[in-house]
């Protein structure tokens, strides 16, 4: 392929001062990414690598990229999500030389153009969120699957498919599920998602959320994340699932648990977390009170059947950014945030900067340990793996430090007694 280092296709180069100005807030409240840039960018354990990312293209991911570079990568971007790139952002990383390729709008053609185009740095390491740059690689050119030594996954849906992958034996080169890391789970899915997506909402329809009736589709770590963050600013939270154990941990956290069919006719604000398609469907817009708020914070924008809606409508208009009213023939209207695309990141800024600082440490620290593992000769499995037990706790250490908080340690004797299974009770 013919690469140029530095090519770019962003909105308006114009922009890049505010873009930096927004990636230097982010560096600020990133202290844990900025201390292992610190330490990496000495050693250059990235040297002769060429990285492909297809990650939402925000401050904090910014913060991420450069530190890809600062520790001797090459690297190439595109967006993950038609709606979520910051277009000063862009501008600014494009401006200090980066190869990126994304803008905010851009159409699906667009979007997988970008790609492409990131591919042609030819890389041997692939940095991903959802798997789109995977699966391109994989169905349109497998022989660049064969110069790859392995990959990154940032999200839910990005793993379980990639599992999936994996068990047909259609995986090409292995990936680190950067996801299922605890400092990332528990942590950037549980309150960022949290946050971020009552931001979204808030942004896009500066409506009061205490007394409405908000229905989370979805109890996994994101939907709870919501759920809490919705309950404490007033909400009355109604939890929707398919899974026995998730259903019972949102009933014991004192919320409303029940079918979709039933929370359709009573919900004032719906949001979507699943990671499955057609959770919200013709016969639940139907059911719908007249406002109804429609919006989906899963990775991709099929939650949401848009195309039921659109046929029960007689019009649609933008009410406001990110705000589309559509009224339905029988006089209803029902207001979707979005484009039903992730409201917290088209909507809004993604998560904060200070959770997202262990994600990306994840990322960081998971493509060094594939680099440090090719040069050393050893193959993993065509396989998704998990990060290391030290790697998580590492990350939750310096971020321990950087907050300024410090906590006990096991003794010798504490050590012994937990390993001694001759010790009785």
């Amino acid at each position: 392929m013919d690469y140029k280092p530095g090519v770019y296709k962003v909105r308006d180069l114009k922009l890049a001062e505010e873009g930096r100005k927004k990636i230097e807030w982010a560096e600020s409240r990133m202290p844990v990414l900025m201390e292992l840039r610190k330490e990496y960018s000495k050693t250059k354990p990235l040297k002769g690598y060429r990285i492909a990312g297809c990650l939402h293209v925000t401050k904090e991911t910014a913060v991420l990229i450069e530190t890809l570079v600062a520790a001797g990568a090459q690297v190439s971007w595109s967006g993950c999500n038609p709606l979520s790139t910051q277009d000063d952002v862009a501008a600014a990383l494009a401006k200090k030389g980066i190869s990126i390729f994304a803008w905010h709008g851009m159409n699906v053609k667009e979007f997988y153009w970008c790609i492409e185009q990131t591919l042609k740095i030819e890389p041997n390491l692939t940095l991903d969120d959802g798997a789109d740059l995977i699966f391109t690689i994989h169905n349109k050119y497998p022989k660049l699957a064969e110069k790859v030594i392995g990959g990154t996954e940032e999200t839910t849906t990005g793993v379980k498919r990639l599992r999936a992958m994996a068990a047909d034996g259609a995986l090409k080169y292995p990936v680190i599920a950067v996801n299922d890391a605890e400092t990332k789970w528990d942590f950037d899915n549980v309150y960022g998602t949290g946050q971020s997506s009552i931001d979204g909402i808030l942004r896009a329809t500066s409506v009061l959320l205490a007394g409405k009736n908000f229905v989370v589709a979805g109890y996994g770590h994101c939907g709870s994340g919501v759920a809490k963050r919705a309950a404490g600013m007033g909400a009355n939270v109604i939890v929707t699932e398919v899974k026995p154990t998730a259903a019972l941990k949102a009933a014991l956290e004192g919320f409303r648990v029940m079918p979709m069919d039933e929370a359709a006719k009573i919900g004032d604000i719906f949001i979507t977390a699943t990671g499955v398609k057609d959770v919200i469907v013709k016969r639940h817009f139907e059911k719908m009170k007249d406002g109804a708020i429609v919006c989906n914070t899963g990775h991709y924008d099929c939650e949401i059947n848009l195309n039921d809606l659109a046929q029960l409508a007689k019009s649609k208009r933008v009410i406001r950014e990110n705000n589309e009213e559509y009224t339905l023939k029988n006089g209803k209207r029902i207001y979707v945030l979005a484009q039903g695309r992730l409201v917290n990141l088209a909507a809004a800024e993604g998560h904060p900067s200070e959770v997202m600082d262990m994600s990306f440490a994840n990322q960081f620290m998971s493509q060094v340990r594939l680099a440090e593992l090719h040069r050393k000769g050893v193959k993993l499995e065509n396989a998704v793996h998990e990060i290391s037990e030290e790697q998580d706790q590492y990350i939750a250490s310096i971020k321990l430090k950087t907050l300024g908080y410090k906590i006990d340690k096991l003794t010798k004797e504490q050590l012994k007694y937990i390993s001694d299974y001759s010790e009785g009770t």
